[in-house]
């Protein structure tokens, strides 16, 4: 692939503007060396105003998403990717949100150009664990956890029950569910149905994958070890 298509790929401009930035000399390879449109780099070799490249296709990444954000490109309002380098937004394959987390919830948002990879993770057959902590508006009766685990909860407006699901209890009014679906606002819903109400949400693990200490607002590329253990 030429540089300049590849550059343009990542998000860094259009093909003019990145056009532009080899004419002032703004690429070039780790040496320091000025490169040119037409020359023959690894990717891993080219740097772009000193800096490495992103990754190529196939970036998967993590966000500590805050409550307040909303997982769209078009909504008013406050967006995850703009929590994002702007240039993210502009690379092609465009990179999208892995599921999504509702304005109010918070926590580990993952994203990806890897439409394979997107659609592993949340397919229903992968079985991946959601974990969420979460806060209550009401102290615990004592019987959630066997309503949840038993798989016979039926939500309001559904068809089928759901998915038995795990619940460890914090104290009287926090919770650690996990799930193994991802059906629309489900831990909120679920409590509702025992007649509680969710106060605050946070996805605190996929899979194996946990936030590691991520501060709130702040995103970090992913590894291939980081992507294994998501399936662990």
């Amino acid at each position: 692939m030429k540089l300049v298509r590849l550059l343009a790929n990542l998000g860094y401009g259009s093909r003019k503007q990145v056009a532009a930035m080899f004419r002032e000399g703004l690429v070039t390879d780790v040496a320091g060396e000025v490169l040119y449109a037409d020359d023959k780099v690894d990717h891993a070799d080219v740097r772009f105003d000193g800096e490495p490249l992103d990754p190529p296709q196939g970036m998967l990444l993590m966000l500590n998403k805050p409550v307040g954000y909303t997982c769209s490109r078009k909504d008013v309002g406050r967006l995850v990717y703009d929590l994002l380098p702007p240039r993210f937004a502009l690379r092609n394959p465009v990179l999208s949100t892995v599921g999504r987390l509702d304005r109010d919830t918070s926590g580990l948002l993952l994203f990806t150009d890897d439409g394979q990879l997107l659609h592993r993770i949340i397919s229903p057959k992968a079985s991946v664990s959601k974990v969420y902590d979460a806060t209550l508006a009401a102290d615990l009766r004592g019987d959630e956890a066997a309503t949840f685990a038993a798989g016979t909860l039926m939500l309001e407006g559904e068809t089928t029950p759901l998915e038995p699901a795990s619940m460890d209890v914090l104290d009287s009014r926090r919770v650690r569910i996990t799930l193994t679906e991802g059906r629309y606002h489900q831990v909120r819903r679920m409590f509702a149905a025992v007649g509680n109400h969710v106060e605050t949400l946070e996805r605190v693990a996929l899979g194996g994958l946990t936030l590691d200490g991520l501060p709130s607002g702040e995103w970090r590329l992913l590894t291939a070890a980081d992507t294994a253990r998501i399936f662990a």
